[in-house]
């Protein structure tokens, strides 16, 4: 049976009702009426029988000023009663609310009360108190089973901060002009290294990889994970804001624009046909009869366009393995000869767009991205060239065409027409110059953005931060298996009580699925965020996550995940409607059933599986592109047949990421599986980008040819050290600092003595001058 196209819109986030709802686990709802007990017992000695709703503003920053003043007291439970009544106005009071777009308009509105009157500066000096715990650590290591009971505090903590965050991150066209003042200079603050010297992300960071380490198996995670990621969105900015800050790069360097928006491209690409037409299913019943397979001869343009809204991946769902052939002709599967189509049947008409023709790209009929051309490719072609016609070479020279046939003037042109300078490309050669001339160049003038103060803190620790991210991946994948050693991720998810009855176990479950699922989509999204943004912050910052990365396993952990059945991976259901966040303190409670939970929800497919495997595929491209021992990786994995099932699932985005994938390693993949493989490598034509005179269907290139793959990474490695040292190096190197060699200016120096070296000067004086041999010799015959 076909799958059906999927109607999904990526972007940074799902709607902010969805991102509110995953932030609390099933098992947390008893808290909800908990947090809303603690505030009326403590309003209502203040309000005076009036609810929040009605109080004046000057009223409710002064009862927020109030709750501000009672989380300093010393007792703890105290504190955390304090802190949970703030949790509920975080909330949206949902109590005196009688809708779900009330309990939002409330919690916006609280959130902005609470930041302007500095409620998360308070929470930050209590989640630091927290993290230093030594009692709660210790206590929760000698625990043989952590549950939601050993994390209170810092759930509610990280709570109240992530809907703070989520809230002020997201911008709405009724928002007041103080709200978004507020936005900015909040966005500021986190992203500025105001909280001891560093980033808040950094104290995130510190958290998760206490956690891995096992020094604190309680931590929270999963709302660990999800703020981080808020965090880093927020304050480093969206898929929409690279794209401009692409583009503003570009004209900062005297760089040609972008050829094309790719954000647009991508959402504008159709992933598949729609479903079958009386036509084919004539064509296959005609192959039956004829008992041979079709030739297709050469076709005019219009045939062409026809096969262009084919799905390119029918029936090719039972062949999987590299070796099946798929294909026993190098001509595409189920193709009547086009001179018999009027015979059999009018054409069809054309399939309505999937989405409305204002939102499509304008670009003209043909592929869907303009061709790239790098310096390196024209290099090569004339090198090339030179050799075949001249006999010599000329380096790098591109200009020089002399003695070569008109053919190959032309099409250098061409070449040159389509050539495109990437910004990391000059960095590196900006980089080169700055290495090769330290004194002539002078220092470099680095921009403090949020990425870079980002990257600063991250550096000394950088590789226990990408493990820690890893482990945590690992141990949330649906592949991974239970293991005695691994880290434990449910610890806020677990209740006290464990499930005694069959409805609570099957709640209970659905609960730890959805958990597992909601730290993948944190941790890919997050990565995914840090790789973009440093890519475009400095090349060589993105290319030392990059290897962390890899030599952390990273690709093969990719593509474990990937070997799975992702249908059923995109379109599981392990999610409650009923007890999601809003909907279950506004609504009844309906009786719960096993049937109601089996059912779950009505939705085609899970938004945030299908944004993680996104995610995850696109990670795999940014490690793999250009780098070939990388590319080898997925060829000694087998990632051949497990992408080829990826294919299966009907969006344009995940199958353009899985086609590059594939695109990057035929050539290494054999004529046998190349021929196999046919309508795979003319969906790669369709929907990739070319790069001229790469011969990425063939093994012809020089590239091919897998020679010594570890010198390339650690070419890599000298590059990026030589770079950090560079710029961050505390201790530049001593030959190029300046020496002052006047003795006037040597002993005019004041040196500042401590204030009780008086009474100990003779004694110093005897220790470090009398009683020290002077070679007086040496120092007339050396002055």
């Amino acid at each position: 049976m076909e799958s059906p196209n999927l109607e999904f819109e990526y972007g940074d986030t799902d709607t902010l009702t969805a991102e509110l709802s995953e932030l609390y686990s099933y098992t947390e709802e008893p808290e909800f009426a908990l947090n809303r007990d603690y505030f009326e017992e403590d309003f209502r000695s203040h309000a005076r029988g009036r609810r929040w709703i009605e109080l004046t503003a000057e009223e409710q920053k002064a009862y927020v000023m109030r709750l501000l003043d009672a989380l300093e007291v010393t007792d703890r439970d105290k504190r955390l009663k304090v802190a949970r009544a703030i949790l509920y106005l975080a909330q949206g009071v949902f109590d005196e609310c009688d809708t779900e777009v009330d309990v939002l308009h409330w919690s916006r509105h609280n959130v902005f009360l609470l930041y302007d009157m500095g409620i998360f500066t308070a929470l930050l000096e209590l989640l630091s108190m927290e993290i230093d715990n030594n009692q709660a650590c210790s206590s929760a290591v000698r625990k043989p089973a952590i549950s939601l009971a050993d994390s209170t505090e810092l759930r509610v903590l990280l709570s109240i901060m992530y809907l703070m965050v989520e809230t002020i991150r997201v911008q709405t066209e009724d928002d007041r002009p103080e709200w978004r003042s507020a936005r900015e200079a909040f966005k500021n603050e986190l992203g500025s290294p105001l909280y001891n010297g560093e980033p808040f992300a950094l104290l995130l960071f510190t958290m998760v990889t206490k956690f891995c380490s096992m020094n604190a198996p309680h931590f929270p995670m999963k709302k660990v994970l999800l703020l981080l990621w808020k965090t880093i969105l927020f304050t480093l900015g969206g898929f929409e804001e690279l794209q401009e800050m692409k583009v503003r790069g570009r004209e900062r360097l005297n760089l040609p624009p972008l050829p094309e928006d790719s954000i647009k491209v991508v959402r504008a690409m159709r992933a598949a046909s729609p479903p079958a037409s009386a036509m084919e299913l004539i064509e296959q019943q005609q192959q039956q009869k004829r008992g041979r397979r079709s030739r297709r001869p050469l076709v005019k343009q219009d045939s062409l366009d026809t096969y262009n809204e084919r799905d390119p991946f029918k029936n090719d769902d039972a062949r999987d393995e590299e070796e099946d052939p798929e294909d026993t002709d190098s001509g595409i599967e189920g193709e009547v000869d086009p001179l018999d189509r009027d015979v059999i049947i009018q054409p069809p008409p054309p399939p309505p767009p999937l989405r409305p023709p204002t939102e499509r790209v304008n670009f003209p009929k043909g592929l869907p991205w303009a061709p790239k051309v790098r310096e390196k490719d024209i290099e090569h072609f004339l090198e090339t060239s030179r050799n075949k016609f001249i006999g010599f070479t000329l380096g790098n020279d591109t200009e020089t065409l002399v003695g070569l046939p008109r053919p190959i003037h032309e099409s250098v042109k061409t070449l040159k027409q389509h050539k495109y300078v990437s910004i990391a490309e000059v960095q590196i050669k900006r980089e080169e110059e700055l290495q090769q001339c330290p004194l002539t160049l002078g220092e470099e003038e680095v921009e403090e953005t949020p990425a870079e103060m980002l990257y600063l803190g991250m550096l000394p620790n950088l590789s226990q931060y990408v493990i820690a991210l890893l482990k945590l991946l690992l141990a949330a994948a649906p592949t991974s298996k239970a293991k005695t050693d691994s880290i434990n991720i449910l610890a806020d998810v677990l209740p006290e009580e464990m499930p005694i009855t069959v409805l609570q176990s099957m709640k209970l479950g659905i609960d730890v699925n959805r958990h597992k699922e909601i730290i993948v989509k944190a941790i890919s999204a997050l990565l995914l965020l840090l790789l973009k943004h440093f890519k475009l912050n400095h090349i060589y910052q993105f290319e030392i996550v990059s290897q962390h990365l890899v030599f952390a396993n990273c690709i093969p952990l990719i593509l474990k995940f990937f070997n799975q059945n992702i249908m059923s991976y995109i379109s599981a259901k392990n999610s409650i409607c009923v007890l999601d966040f809003p909907h279950c303190v506004v609504h009844e409670m309906p009786e719960l059933t096993a049937e109601s939970l089996e059912a779950g929800d009505s939705n085609q497919f899970c938004w945030r599986n299908l944004f993680s495997c996104i995610n995850l595929l696109r990670i795999l491209n940014k490690l793999t592109k250009w780098k070939h021992s990388r590319t080898m990786m997925l060829v000694v994995f087998k990632s051949a047949p497990i992408l080829k099932r990826a294919l299966k699932v009907k969006q344009a985005m995940m199958q353009l990421y899985v086609l590059k994938l594939l695109k990057i390693q035929t050539k290494y993949l054999g004529r046998q599986w190349r021929k196999s493989n046919m309508k795979t490598m003319s969906a790669i034509y369709q929907k990739v980008r070319h790069r001229l005179n790469d011969d990425w269907a063939y093994g012809n290139d020089i590239d091919a040819r897998p020679w010594d793959f570890q010198a390339e990474e650690c070419a890599l490695r000298e590059s990026i050290e030589k770079f950090n040292s560079r710029r961050y190096d505390k201790n530049k190197n001593g030959d190029f600092t300046p020496v002052d060699n006047c003795l006037q200016s040597v002993l005019g120096q004041r040196v500042e003595l401590p204030e009780d070296f008086h009474y100990s000067y003779e004694m110093w004086l005897e220790r470090e001058v009398f009683s020290q041999p002077i070679q007086w010799e040496g120092l007339l015959q050396n002055p």
